[in-house]
């Protein structure tokens, strides 16, 4: 499915990315956000969007889709085929804008959300009019770089509206990975949790400061994480036996008291200066752009390296990379030809886009309820 016309419900940094990737898709984009610095906030991350995009795309990006502020999310969204809501991690504001997006969006428009934890079931009950449409559509930051999406369904989550959304978030250059049982935190937030705990207590133990933990990281396995992951990696480490061999050797320090992840260290004042401070000896030469920049260079250039991979048809996020650079080219090339198309041809379009969604909503209604998504709760 394509969108003809895109909404976004929060234009903090996540909800900024999200406005950048659609707009740099040729997508318009609707958003409302209240603070009065929006415009100013959103207009920097579409600075360093097309920044990295003019990298990937040397040769010229596509025509952009238009932003407009709305003044009210009624405006936002009242013709959108896609809305993306990324507002604060409070469920009490959840409920009241997905609330206010249900009673005035298409019947027929997926909402999805970047929650990076709350579970869908526990939002979609504000919404009375379509629960079924909402998913949770989690992207890592910046949106407009990282191609995974988590898509999570509650428990009143139609089947077809997650297959309608695997669609829209791969239209857009993507990776839609969907979570098969709801929990919180899904799944790559859960891992990224851990190894955070990790580093809080390896950093106020006095074992290493904050610059030395990164710098282990990404000389070492965070190179080895881009390119495959973790199972994979761990599966060649198991030498020609492969993964059993593995897990038979290394299987046993499970039980060894190798972490203290089942313990927080208190988050007080004390433990702040510290983190806080040895970030700045770390990172204060930059500023928070820079390391943008910095971060959107090494971004582009570690896909770009990996598209040249496997011969050349690329490996792992270099092989997205490819399609997607490839994808967003067809539609430069089209931005020197503006074809004008007739009132009937409009129509016809903007008729073709809601086909899909409402064909869902039309079966699903005449159909016995839905099997419902993740009710196991984590």
């Amino acid at each position: 499915m394509t969108i003809a016309k895109a909404a976004a419900i929060g234009g903090g940094v996540i909800g900024a990315g999200w406005v950048a990737r659609l707009l740099l898709n040729g997508i318009d984009v609707a958003i409302y956000d209240p603070d009065p610095e929006a415009s100013r906030k959103v207009g920097e991350v579409m600075k360093g969007a097309r920044r990295a995009y003019k990298k990937m795309l040397p040769e010229g990006l596509p025509k952009e889709g238009k932003l407009t502020f709305a003044k009210t999310i009624a405006e936002a969204v009242k013709d959108a085929d896609f809305i993306q809501e990324s507002v604060p991690e409070r469920l009490d504001l959840k409920h009241k804008v997905l609330a206010e997006i249900d009673t005035h969006a298409p019947a027929n428009s997926i909402v999805g959300s970047s929650t990076s934890g709350i579970k869908p079931t526990d939002m979609q009950v504000a919404m009375k009019k379509h629960p079924e449409r909402l998913v949770v559509g989690h992207p890592f930051n910046p949106v407009y770089l990282l191609p995974l999406v988590e898509i999570v369904g509650g428990e009143q989550t139609f089947p077809e509206a997650i297959e309608v959304a695997k669609e829209i978030y791969a239209s857009i250059g993507m990776k839609p990975v969907v979570i098969r049982k709801e929990i919180e935190a899904f799944v790559g937030d859960r891992l990224l949790e851990a190894a955070w705990r990790e580093a809080l207590w390896l950093v106020k133990d006095g074992i290493c400061s904050v610059e030395e933990l990164d710098d282990i990281m990404r000389y070492s396995f965070g190179i080895r994480w881009a390119q495959m992951g973790m199972f994979q990696v761990y599966r060649v480490a198991g030498g020609e036996a492969g993964m059993r061999h593995f897990m038979a050797q290394f299987g046993p320090c499970l039980k060894w008291p190798w972490t203290k992840l089942m313990d927080v260290p208190e988050f007080n004042d004390e433990l702040v200066d510290l983190i806080a401070t040895q970030s700045d000896e770390q990172s204060d030469k930059w500023s928070i752009r820079e390391l943008e920049k910095i971060r959107d260079d090494n971004l582009v250039a570690i896909m770009e390296a990996l598209s040249r991979q496997n011969k050349g048809k690329g490996w792992g996020a270099g092989e997205l990379y490819n399609d997607y650079t490839k994808q967003l080219s067809k539609l430069a090339s089209k931005k020197a030809k503006p074809a004008l198309k007739s009132k009937a041809a409009k129509s016809a379009t903007k008729a073709k886009a809601e086909k899909p969604v409402k064909k869902v909503a039309a079966k699903k209604s005449a159909a016995k309820p839905a099997k419902k998504a993740g009710k196991k709760k984590g």
